[in-house]
């Protein structure tokens, strides 16, 4: 809907389950989870780096890999055509994943799920359809697929949880006025959202926007 990018080397692939890669906490009986999805043609090894940025010791990591190869990395979702079906597809297999984390002895609501660009939308995608109660959503510099019909397909506990949404004034692949709209919608009908705007492009925003991520995921496990 807003990327400029071009729809090179896509291709749609059936898959079972994500690939993952787990960093434990340095508190080792730490039941706190953060579940990383990554943006477009990156991977989970390109958050490598954020355990020791966001300096969150009972935090454990689990860093996913979108299904779809995309020149070397891997892709969410095909953007340039009909999104929904491979938004459908990953929002399936993110539930499997969080309901497996679960099995494992990660509570959901001690769960955090966390994505930039692509990732973070699948993160609003998924987080407010999903059952559970999650400790925190944190989506970074993405879009909401449809907002109207996310809003009638929403979970009995989506107004339980909390959302943080951070953007760039200065991002020329996804319009910030748009996605300011957006969340202004979600916001309106009840949902719980901390709206963040930065003077930035289309990434992270240093040291100003790791503060207001790890100070959301701190609030995230404090008593309710």
């Amino acid at each position: 809907m807003f990327f400029v990018l071009p729809s090179l080397g896509f291709a749609f692939h059936s898959v079972r389950m994500l690939e993952t890669q787990f960093i434990r906490a340095d508190d080792a009986t730490s039941r706190r989870l953060m579940i990383v999805l990554h943006g477009l043609g990156d991977s989970a090894a390109g958050y490598e780096w954020l355990p020791s940025a966001l300096r969150l010791p009972w935090m454990n990591y689990l860093l996913a890999n979108a299904p779809d190869p995309y020149y070397g990395g891997y892709s969410w979702y095909e953007f340039s055509g009909d999104a929904s079906p491979g938004i459908q597809r990953s929002r399936a297999l993110v539930f499997q994943l969080l309901d497996q984390q679960r099995a494992k002895g990660f509570p959901s609501e001690a769960t955090i799920l966390f994505g930039f660009s692509q990732g973070c939308l699948i993160t609003i995608d998924a987080g407010l359809r999903y059952p559970h109660r999650l400790a925190g959503l944190i989506g970074i510099s993405g879009y909401v697929h449809e907002p109207e019909k996310l809003l009638q397909e929403l979970s009995p506990v989506a107004f339980e949880q909390r959302l943080l949404s951070t953007h760039g004034t200065d991002d020329s692949l996804i319009p910030f006025s748009q996605v300011r709209e957006q969340v202004n919608l979600l916001k309106a009908e009840g949902l719980h959202i901390e709206w963040h705007e930065f003077v930035k492009a289309h990434t992270i925003a240093g040291e100003e926007e790791i503060d207001v991520i790890r100070r959301f995921v701190k609030q995230a496990y404090e008593p309710r």
